[in-house]
Parts: structure tokens; C-alpha cells; sequence
């Protein structure tokens, strides 16, 4: 018999690659941390001799969430300035308490609680953009969960950089250098806007990227104020902007791209930008409905992400998946746009490929990281089972996650985190709620 490190048995596999593909009474065999099987239970059962079973009937197993976007310390900063549009939001909310307390204590924390978060709702990789990216990578190598870890460009000082230039500088540095070929993080440039950077930054950014091969990020046409203030006082759209500093390419992600015309579609699919869309953040902001549908039948690969716990409120990926295909279907005034198939393909490996990870993680194939999520079907809210993929997009919470591996590692096991101490970060939660309440109240 052959070794295999965990067999994992599960009364429905979805694989996500080939597309549409359902597998039933399946089993996946683990061995160094990859996937280096997928065949039906029996068989498996008769060739493998693993050292762990885990054996999940009633259960869909899947490829883990990939979470296309989000500020993960920002947690900490839930519910903190609800109910206020973009601008206010920024200005008023968000900024004033990242002045005072966003130092690396607070990013450790806040990335902490955000990965538990994530781990427990079924996601097995992020990306991620705020400051200090390299305690949000020490972080994730801590607790174990793939992080594609951007370093953030912005103009003003922030206690991690002074200056735009600083942040480039100190990102080659202790990021892309230090994590180069790490199995588990990924780097990539997270420009905050094209309001928030100037043209000379955007150029030492392009040339930075390109010399280190490194993807950029970007808010782009997250809100119409957004659009209109440039056009007023650069007298172009920001897209354009990006256009003329040589930044729209294959390796610009635009996240939100929700005021987006059907010429910047045409060309963002011509170029190979890709999308990182943020349903319940856009919804709760205000900012509008993405053009969702439109980009995909154009060609464009388009992403889900959750944004921050601070606009959202839940780093959950379920709902952001069943949000999504419920917005494209209502925008589209089409029932068949955005089927569930093409949902779960969105929120797994199109989100990889956003990341260009998609050799790696996103769907459940041979050779790569075993980052898997098996969900629990046998709730009254999900039965009865006719279509486990349509199950899984609209009627899935986060608490019928029953098990989730990181490149082959258990992180959660029916339901509970194996590797991580809930009630260290619980506590720790509950001591910088007490602080950035107590600056609240004393404005």
C-alpha cells in the first residue's frame, strides 16, 4: 500500500477545475502537504495507508476560500464607523484611529483575530493591504495561512513609512526580499489610489514592480465621488491616470471597479487586469453595484474579497460569495447571470488567479498545496441536497465550516481552531476595543 500523510473522505468533492465537475463518495489523499490524489473512497481505502483518516459522509469538500482583498488588522476597527459614506467614512472613522494606534502591536493583533476569523469561515488564503507588511507575514507564517502580503503606497507619514518613497523602499526590503520563495507568502504593491499617490511614486511604483515582477493593487472607481473629484481636478478618470503612468497591465489588480464604463472593460480585458470584487463593502459604503457580469463575459478574471472588518463587517466568505451571485443576477435583471458553479469558481481559483497563485491553490488538483474546506451539509438550512454547488452558494453559513487544512495542515477540525488560541486573542480584542474606545470618547 502506499503512504499517504491524512485521507480525507467526503460524500461530495467539488474540485472547481474541470469546471462543473461534482464527485461523489471521494476521497483526497494528502502527502507532504499536497494534494497527491483524488480518486473515489473505495479505491482509495484500498491503496492508501495514511496516517490520519478523516472521514466526512455528509459532508461537500471543496478548495479553500481565497479572499481576494482585505485589511486584516482592521478588525479591530469593526463597527467603529458604521453608517457613513465612503469619504466620511475615510475621514472621520478610519484615519483618526490608524494615526493613534495603527503601529505593529495593533497589526499583530488585528491580522491575528482577522486569520481566525477566516479560518473558521472556511478561507485558506488572503491577500492583504495595510501597514507593516511584514508583521501581517509574520503573522500569517505564525498561524499558518497563505497571505499574498502587499505593501502599501501612500503619500503622507504613517508611523510604518514617512513617505511614499519610504514604503517602496522598506517593502523591497523586508517583504519581497525576505519572503521571496516562502512556501505559505506572497508579495505585491498595494498603491492606496491615485487620489492618495502622485505621479512620481506611481513611476518609481512601476518600475519597482516590474524589476522585482510583482503584481499592483489598487482602489480603483471604488466610488462616483472617486471618479468625479479626479476628472475635476486632474480632468481624467482615474483609470486614465494609471493609463499614462504605463500601470495598466497584466499585473494590476483594480479592486472594486464598480463606476467602470464599457470602454474601460473592453480594454481592461484587452490588458489583463484582473478584478478584485467586494460585494458587501460596496453595498455598505454605498458605493454602487460592480459591473460584474459584464466584466466576465468580456473576459476579465474577477476575484471575491471581503474589504476590512471595518466596512464590511465579516471577513466571511460564504456570504461575500452568495452577495456577489446575488448582485450580478439583480444588475444583469437575468436569473442565469452568475450561476453557482461560476460563483464558487470566483471565490476559489479565480480568486487565485487574481493572485497568480492558480498553480498553487484554488481549486483541488494534483500537485498542489492542500488547502482544503469541508462543509457540514447536514443542516436543516442546507437539506435537502439535490445540487451541492447550489447548496454550497446560497444556503452555506459559516458555522456548517467543519474543517479546514492550510497545505495539508488541520487547522480547523470540526469546527474548532487547532492551532491558534481563541481566547488569547479574545482577550487581546477586548483591551484594544477598551483603548480605541476610551480616544473615542475623549475627542
Amino acid at each position: 500500500m502506499q503512504h499517504c500523510d491524512t485521507l480525507i473522505s467526503a460524500g461530495w468533492c467539488i474540485p472547481v477545475e474541470p469546471d462543473g465537475l461534482v464527485l461523489t463518495d471521494h476521497s483526497v489523499a494528502v502527502r507532504d502537504g499536497r494534494i497527491a490524489d483524488i480518486l473515489p473512497t473505495d479505491e482509495a481505502r484500498a491503496i492508501y495507508d495514511p496516517g490520519a483518516v478523516i472521514d466526512r459522509p455528509n459532508h461537500v469538500l471543496i478548495p479553500g476560500f481565497v479572499n481576494s482583498h482585505t485589511h486584516a488588522a482592521m478588525t479591530l476597527m469593526r463597527g467603529l464607523a458604521d453608517d457613513l459614506p465612503l469619504e466620511r467614512w475615510l475621514k472621520e472613522g478610519v484615519w483618526p484611529v490608524e494615526a493613534r494606534w495603527a503601529g505593529a502591536e495593533f497589526v499583530r493583533d488585528g491580522t491575528r483575530l482577522a486569520i481566525a476569523e477566516m479560518l473558521l469561515s472556511g478561507c485558506t488564503c488572503f491577500s492583504d493591504q495595510y501597514f507593516f507588511p511584514e508583521i501581517v507575514a509574520e503573522t500569517a507564517v505564525d498561524l499558518h495561512m497563505r497571505a499574498m502580503v502587499g505593501t502599501p503606497v501612500i503619500e503622507f507619514a504613517t508611523e510604518w513609512a514617512a513617505n511614499a518613497s519610504e514604503c517602496l523602499s522598506k517593502g523591497a526590503e523586508l517583504v519581497h526580499d525576505r519572503y521571496a520563495d516562502h512556501s505559505l507568502i506572497s508579495s505585491c504593491f498595494v498603491p492606496h489610489s491615485t487620489s492618495t499617490v502622485s505621479d512620481q511614486s506611481f513611476s518609481e511604483l512601476r518600475i519597482l514592480a516590474d524589476q522585482l515582477d510583482k503584481r499592483v493593487q489598487i482602489h480603483l472607481h471604488e466610488s462616483r465621488q472617486e471618479v468625479e473629484t479626479s476628472v475635476a481636478t486632474r480632468g481624467k478618470r482615474p483609470f486614465d491616470v494609471l493609463d499614462e503612468l504605463g500601470l495598466v497591465n497584466s499585473s494590476l489588480m483594480a479592486v472594486h471597479a464598480v463606476h467602470i464604463s464599457a470602454e474601460e472593460i473592453a480594454r481592461f480585458a484587452g490588458d489583463g487586469v484582473v478584478v478584485a470584487h467586494c460585494p458587501r463593502s460596496n453595498l455598505k459604503l454605498a458605493d454602487g453595484i460592480a459591473p460584474i457580469q459584464k466584466m466576465r463575459d468580456a473576459g476579465i478574471v474577477v476575484g471575491i474579497g471581503t474589504d476590512g472588518a471595518a466596512s464590511n463587517n465579516v471577513l466571511e466568505m460564504p456570504g461575500e460569495m452568495r452577495t456577489a451571485a446575488l448582485l450580478a443576477k439583480a444588475s444583469a435583471e437575468d436569473a442565469a447571470a452568475l450561476p453557482a458553479n461560476a460563483a464558487l469558481r470566483m471565490a476559489t481559483l479565480d480568486g487565485a488567479r487574481t493572485l497568480g497563485l492558480e498553480d498553487c491553490t484554488g481549486s483541488i488538483e494534483t500537485g498542489k498545496w492542500a488547502d482544503l474546506t469541508c462543509i457540514d451539509m447536514m443542516h436543516l438550512n442546507s437539506q435537502p441536497v439535490y445540487d451541492p454547488v447550489s447548496q454550497v452558494v446560497y444556503t452555506v453559513q459559516p458555522h456548517q465550516i467543519s474543517d479546514v487544512w492550510v497545505g495539508g495542515r488541520h487547522q480547523v477540525e470540526n469546527g474548532v481552531l487547532t492551532q491558534i488560541d481563541q481566547d488569547d486573542i479574545l482577550r487581546r480584542t477586548a483591551e484594544w476595543q477598551q483603548r480605541i474606545a476610551g480616544q473615542q470618547e475623549n475627542a
